[in-house]
Order: structure tokens, then C-alpha cells, then sequence
């Protein structure tokens, strides 16, 4: 049966990252959301199960995944129990815990990169909260994106298995989500990135490796990769892309 994935249509947000790590391995999977509700698919479908009034294990919120009857709900938790059956996960089981820290540091940057443009309240438009935007956009940029990438740039550079993985001897689904963190940030701070980002040439490396992989190349390509808009997560708003 084909994974069923469930997060909003119209923008890649935290979806991306479960999206990169089905196509890499070439799975089958529903973008259920994206579907036609003349199929039972589409947005309703998704809040059928997001408001159940019977189901005792409602995720809070998507992205989730639909594996046969079982649910898993937040990335870096669909990511853990995906890994392994995708050929996407470290073989060693200590390894794989390594993997799941590492996925849940960068969901930990993933939100503060969201709070740069909405610092006061998700439920509020970012033209409401511009001023504060712009202030927390700017210590983003000069301390917690440095913060991050230079830890990430140490672990990767540090691998015994060879800088071209960040854990274990081959590609994990972590790497696939660097290689979206990068591509976020680019799209979303451009200027800094320019400035910033060759003080980390081997994640830039890893990056430039992932885009040409043949699976992710032609899913870069395709229709199902939804472009970078300001309805997600990575938002490029100039106003906040700071000088590093």
C-alpha cells in the first residue's frame, strides 16, 4: 500500500521534509491534501482525521503519515520510522538515535526560522507584527543561524565515515533535510546567505550533491515540488534579510 502523507497544498513547509525522504527512496506515496475531494482526498479528507470525534490518537496538527492504520504524527518522528524501511536511516541502532537528534535539531532551527517572521503570534498576518519581525530576523541572523550551521558544518566535517554524510557510511534521511534547510534559507535570506554561507563549505557541499542525486533531481524538476512562497515556513520578506 502507498504511504499517505497529509499536510496543507500550496506550500512545501514541514512536508518538505518527509516529501524529500519518500522521493529519494522512490516510494509510493498520496499527498493526500493535494488529491481531489471527488476522490476522497483534499483538505477535507485531512480534517476528517485532524477532528475525529471517535479516533483516540488525533495527531495535533499535520504533517502526518497514514501507514496503513497506523498514524505518525511530527517529522522528525515520520522520519525515525521511515528511515529504516526506506533504506534512509544508519544501519547501526545507536547511529539511528544519533539521526533522530540530529532531525530534531534542525525542526528545532525550522521553527525559530518560522518566528523570525511571525515573532508574536502565528494566528497574526505578518504585516501585524513587522516591527517585531524585523528585530528577531536580525538576531536570527547574527547569532542563532551561526549558532546552528556551525554545529552542523562540525558534525559534518567530523564523520569518520567521510564528510558526504553527516551520520553513518551512506545518505540518510538528514541529509535530505539539510539540503532543505539550505535551500530554505537561500530562498528566505538571500543576502546573508551570500555573506554567511562559505563559512560552511562542506554543508554547501552536501547540499550540492543531494540536488543532483538522480531521484531528487527529477523531483526538483516536476510539478510536485511546490516553489518557496511566503505562505510557508522559509518567507523571503527583503526587510528582514539583514546583512550577517
Amino acid at each position: 500500500m502507498a504511504y499517505a502523507l497529509f499536510y496543507w497544498p500550496g506550500l512545501q513547509g514541514r512536508g518538505e521534509f518527509v516529501r524529500l525522504a519518500l522521493e529519494e527512496a522512490g516510494a509510493s506515496y498520496i499527498d493526500v491534501a493535494r488529491g481531489a475531494e471527488g476522490h476522497g482526498l483534499g483538505v477535507a479528507a485531512m480534517m476528517k482525521i485532524l477532528k475525529s470525534k471517535t479516533e483516540s490518537n488525533i495527531p495535533f496538527a499535520p504533517p502526518f503519515l497514514k501507514d496503513g492504520d497506523l498514524v505518525i504524527a511530527h517529522v522528525a518522528n515520520i522520519l525515525m520510522y521511515l528511515g529504516p524501511k526506506l533504506g534512509l536511516a544508519p544501519k547501526e541502532d545507536s547511529l539511528r538515535y544519533v539521526a533522530n537528534g540530529l532531525q530534531l535539531t534542525i525542526m528545532d532551527m525550522v521553527t525559530e526560522i518560522h518566528d523570525s517572521h511571525h515573532p508574536i503570534a502565528s494566528r497574526l498576518y505578518y504585516e501585524d507584527q513587522k516591527d517585531a519581525a524585523k528585530a528577531r530576523a536580525a538576531e536570527f541572523i547574527q547569532h542563532r543561524m551561526p549558532k546552528f550551521m556551525s554545529y552542523f558544518e562540525r558534525l559534518l566535517t567530523r564523520n569518520p565515515s567521510g564528510n558526504t554524510q553527516i551520520v553513518g557510511d551512506s545518505l540518510t534521511y538528514v541529509d535530505l533535510s539539510l539540503f532543505q534547510l539550505i535551500e530554505g534559507l537561500t530562498y528566505a535570506f538571500p543576502r546573508a546567505a551570500k555573506k554567511k554561507f562559505s563559512d560552511y563549505p562542506a554543508l554547501l557541499a552536501l547540499r550540492d550533491t543531494i540536488r543532483v542525486r538522480p531521484a531528487i533531481a527529477r523531483y526538483l524538476a516536476s510539478a510536485r515540488r511546490i516553489p518557496f512562497n511566503e505562505s510557508g515556513v522559509f518567507r523571503h520578506y527583503p526587510a528582514l534579510d539583514h546583512d550577517a
